[in-house]
């Protein structure tokens, strides 16, 4: 019986007791966390066990839906309508399902429980405080997502590092939670070696000093995932072993890949499903079965030719790091569709305030075999999206417009074919003479009172699908589901308008009431569609979405 810090771990699939891998930062955020997390979900389902995967982000925002999405990245929206942050993404598409709100928690949900609760005198009278109510809080939430999930084992992501004051909370609630089950928890840390170019040398002395302070929590890893640009060589296995308290088997090296869906693979290489499972005393039902996943990731690598994708945006020139964050759900559902179709894709990200500026560099775009415009608010570089928008209906290249990149569309269609001047969305000229599309009226008050948070369409909504079109001949039925994240919406009194000048509505809400996606015919245009929601949402790597394969097949079309 494989023992653990002084600990008996019996093998036994009859074991009782939920189990749980938190996976902490080490050195520093942003390598890699949210990844590792999304990987050990897969490898161990792959084993045939049933796993939930849960976000712990320690910022005091109730939810991920007011933050700037260029500052923190994507929000991403689950089918309950709750707004998280792009790492549930990952989660959802390397586990190949859809996860629930119990999956994910921030320091503003936990304190907004706990205050409710002591204003409600739910706490008879005690003197409420951090410890233990708001970690206990914490303890409560994690043991509700095991529960609701009915999953064999959680992994846990806690946000952030090590070192954040406002972690502390969170790694004492996973202390806890080992304490009360000693041998139903495991801690990964992943953490940074850094390669200094002036040195020349793999550094391990950030990474002893990351789990010096974990120690100091009371939590001792088990696991280290070293992350860094270059393979971990056995000396500094054996270095990092001796001075963390981890075995060597027990460290993994994380070298920088070319694509993110070689991690899972490159773990199960190193067989860490294997120590998880043996760690956690739990026989594994199956050998990895990760034949699918293996196949898909080959064509990451492997394309017959390519496919350049234009995406039309405002943010575009802050830095390319900013946009594989903040479009990041855009940019891996293309990626799935060609790859699926066997070529590459080549995003290309153009600038819409350039096109208001320089109205003949608009030229651009014919060089694009398709054009994208993603969802976004605000007025700024909206007059060169609809240019772009234009030149892509004029000129017949495939275009899809995700959300915003609808309604500007239709905007664009009202202007310029079905002749109504001016005509404009009221979230930039409220008083425009042809209010194309308008705020849903139940959202008007709460916006009045300036009231943001929640304040949108979010979720899950049912739409039907006229059959004979682009949407109903890619879906290949007639009703569906997809996740909303919007105020505005196609204003119903303008639909037989635009009907009669030959935009098809072909997707609507059940009533009839909400235009959920508007195309032209394919004898007018062989591509050009919107949709009022977000399929990237719903995207999947080994479940390409039908609207983004349609859109890639008539780029890959185009350029013949």
């Amino acid at each position: 019986m494989p023992a653990r810090h002084g600990r008996v771990v019996l093998m036994s699939s009859a074991r009782s007791g939920h189990s749980y891998i938190f996976v902490i930062g080490g050195v520093m955020s942003a390598v890699g966390k949210g990844i590792a997390t999304a990987s050990i979900g897969k490898v161990l389902t792959a084993r045939g066990l049933s796993v939930n995967l849960v976000k712990i982000d320690p910022y005091l925002n109730v939810d991920a839906g007011t933050m700037n999405p260029i500052e923190h990245g994507e929000v991403f929206v689950l089918d309950s309508g709750l707004e998280t942050d792009q790492d549930m993404g990952n989660y959802e598409r390397y586990l190949g399902r859809d996860l629930g709100p119990d999956d994910y928690m921030t320091s503003g949900m936990i304190y907004q429980s706990v205050i409710t609760r002591e204003r409600n005198l739910e706490y008879h009278g005690k003197c409420v405080e951090a410890i233990p109510h708001v970690r206990d809080e914490i303890v409560r939430r994690l043991k509700r997502a095991a529960e609701v999930s009915s999953s064999d084992i959680s992994v846990v992501e806690i946000g952030g590092t090590v070192g954040d004051f406002q972690n502390a909370l969170f790694i004492d609630a996973a202390r806890v939670i080992h304490l009360e089950q000693p041998d139903n928890v495991v801690f990964v840390m992943v953490s940074y070696l850094p390669v200094p170019g002036t040195v020349g040398e793999m550094k391990t002395k950030p990474t002893q000093t990351a789990v010096r302070e974990l120690n100091s929590y009371g939590v001792q890893p088990d696991i280290i995932i070293a992350r860094s640009t270059h393979a971990l060589d056995q000396k500094r296995k054996e270095k990092l072993s001796i001075s963390c308290s981890v075995r060597p088997e027990h460290i993994i090296s994380a070298p920088d890949v070319d694509s993110i869906y070689d991690v899972p693979l490159n773990f199960e290489r190193d067989q860490l499903s294997d120590t998880l499972l043996r760690l956690l005393g739990i026989e594994a039902k199956q050998k990895a079965d990760l034949a699918e996943w293996e196949e898909f990731a080959a064509h990451a690598h492997n394309g017959k030719g390519s496919v350049k994708i234009g995406i039309v945006g405002k943010y575009f020139d802050t830095g390319d790091f900013v946009l594989s964050d903040a479009y990041i759900s855009v940019i891996e559902a293309i990626k799935f569709s060609a790859y699926r179709a066997g070529v590459k894709p080549e995003i290309e990200w153009l600038n819409a305030k350039k096109y208001e500026s320089d109205p003949a560099s608009i030229k651009e775009l014919e060089a694009c075999d398709g054009i994208l415009v993603p969802g976004g608010f605000g007025e700024t570089g909206i007059e060169g999206k609809i240019a772009a928008i234009r030149f892509a209906r004029e000129h017949k290249i495939p275009y899809f417009g995700l959300c915003y990149g609808m309604q500007l569309m239709t905007v664009e269609f009202a202007r310029n074919v079905a002749g109504l001047a001016g005509a404009h969305t009221t979230e930039i000229d409220p008083k425009t003479e042809h209010p194309i599309i308008a705020i849903l009226p139940e959202q008007a008050e709460k916006l009045a009172k300036k009231n943001y948070g929640g304040t949108m369409r979010l979720g899950a909504y049912p739409c039907t699908l006229e059959k004979g079109t682009i949407a109903a001949d890619s879906y290949k039925k007639g009703d569906i589901s997809e996740r909303h994240r919007h105020r505005y919406e196609v204003n119903p009194d303008y639909v037989e308008q635009l009907a009669k000048a030959g935009l098809v509505f072909s997707g609507r809400s059940p009533d009839g009431h909400l235009m959920e996606i508007a195309e032209l015919p394919k004898s007018v245009h062989p591509f050009m569609l919107g949709t009022q929601f977000h399929p990237e949402l719903r995207a999947r790597p080994l479940t390409p979405h039908p609207l983004f394969s349609a859109f890639i097949k008539a780029a890959i079309e185009k350029r013949g």
